[in-house]
C-alpha cells in the first residue's frame, strides 16, 4: 500500500489526464460546467510542460509542433523559440478566441517556450522532476 495521496502517473501521465480534461472540459454538456478561459490557460500550460518532460511516446505531439515551427522558420527565417512564444502570448491575450483554441494554443505555447530556455523552461524541468519523485 502506498502511503502517497497522489498516484504515480508521470509526466506522460500528467499531460493525457490533463489533455483530456481540457478535450471534455471546453465543451458543454456534462455535469460539471465547462472550464473558464483561465483554468482553461493555466491547464494547457502544465499540460504543454508536461508533454515536453514526458518524452516517448508523446514524441508525436512534440513532432507535429516541431513540424508546423520549421514551417513557420520557412517562411519567416531567422526566428527562435523565444519569439515564437512571444507571438503566441500576444495571440492568446488578444485574439478571442473560444476555451478549447486556447487550450490547443495554450498546450503549444508552453511546449515552444520549454524549449525556449528561460524561466518557462525552468517550470518544464520541474514538472518532470515532480513527476519522476511520484513514479
Amino acid at each position: 500500500m502506498s502511503s502517497s495521496l497522489i498516484p504515480a502517473f508521470g509526466a506522460a501521465g500528467l499531460a493525457l489526464g490533463l489533455t483530456g480534461i481540457l478535450i471534455f472540459g471546453t465543451s458543454t454538456g456534462g455535469k460539471v460546467k465547462p472550464l473558464g478561459w483561465w483554468w482553461t490557460l493555466i491547464l494547457a500550460m502544465v499540460a504543454g510542460a508536461a508533454y515536453k518532460a514526458a518524452g516517448t511516446p508523446f514524441d508525436l505531439v512534440s513532432s507535429l509542433v516541431n513540424d508546423g515551427l520549421g514551417l513557420f522558420g520557412d517562411v519567416v527565417p531567422g526566428t527562435t523559440m523565444a519569439g515564437i512564444a512571444l507571438f503566441l502570448t500576444g495571440v492568446i491575450l488578444y485574439k478571442k478566441l473560444t476555451t478549447r483554441q486556447v487550450a490547443v494554443i495554450g498546450i503549444i505555447f508552453w511546449y515552444v517556450a520549454s524549449g525556449a530556455g528561460g524561466g518557462y523552461s525552468l517550470l518544464a524541468e520541474k514538472i518532470d522532476t515532480i513527476m519522476q519523485s511520484f513514479a
